[in-house]
């Protein structure tokens, strides 16, 4: 992994502007997060484009299924050799471990908890009546236990998750510039306050892909580091 943490979440449908931003911002980045948009748009081949500018990708399909399909779909990922790839920890530690099992060790597979557009409302609307916080941990705990690198998680849960998991990738979306507009997500926090929370990557989009340069948003976002 680079050491510049800051991974630009591009999920647009067209490539050629997925391919100007990406050369745009690779001076400034540490990866590309290509979303499930970009993928369904252009599959296989679309990464394989994306990789040609030389930083690593985490590809941010979010897996969720019985673990014999999900460990069949990583197998089919697995030439890209991509170097993060998720799904959701709600599909279970025994299906968990199957997926870790399904990929070459050198792609980190990490586990999505708690969406950051989602607070303590939408949760119990789905039935779950923990708190943020707690469902987090719970789900991150199982992520440790089925083998995986690591956890998608707010900033909020960051640090109580790095007190936890010392040697976790914690990769944190859902990120704001202070004051900036949080739009769809309900759990931000600003990239500096997520990176000394304790975030291995921070996962920026909007701020930087809908910026009138997202070259300088992306700059000025790695200096705040």
């Amino acid at each position: 992994m680079t050491a510049n943490p800051i991974y630009v979440a591009i999920d647009s449908s067209d490539r050629l502007a997925a391919e100007a931003l990406a050369r745009a911002v690779a001076p400034h980045v540490g990866g590309l997060k290509l979303g499930l948009q970009f993928f369904m748009a252009h599959g296989p081949d679309g990464v394989r484009r994306m990789q040609a500018f030389g930083l690593p990708i985490f590809l941010d399909v979010k897996l969720h299924d019985i673990g014999n399909t999900v460990a069949g779909a990583l197998t089919s990922l697995a030439p890209l050799g991509v170097a993060i790839v998720n799904v959701h920890a709600s599909i279970g530690v025994e299906a968990m471990k199957v997926a870790r099992a399904a990929i070459d060790p050198a792609t980190a597979i990490i586990a999505v908890t708690v969406l950051t557009s989602f607070d303590a409302a939408d949760l119990a609307a789905i039935g779950v009546e923990a708190r943020v916080s707690d469902q987090v941990a719970h789900l991150a705990a199982m992520t440790r236990v089925a083998g995986l690198q690591g956890i998608v998680c707010s900033g909020s849960e960051a640090a109580a998750t790095r007190a936890a998991w010392p040697d976790a990738m914690i990769v944190v979306p859902g990120l704001r510039p202070a004051g900036g507009d949080v739009g769809d997500q309900k759990r931000v926090m600003t990239p500096r306050d997520a990176h000394d929370a304790g975030a291995s990557i921070l996962v920026i989009g909007r701020p930087i892909t809908a910026a009138a340069d997202p070259a300088a948003a992306a700059a000025a976002i790695a200096a705040s580091l």
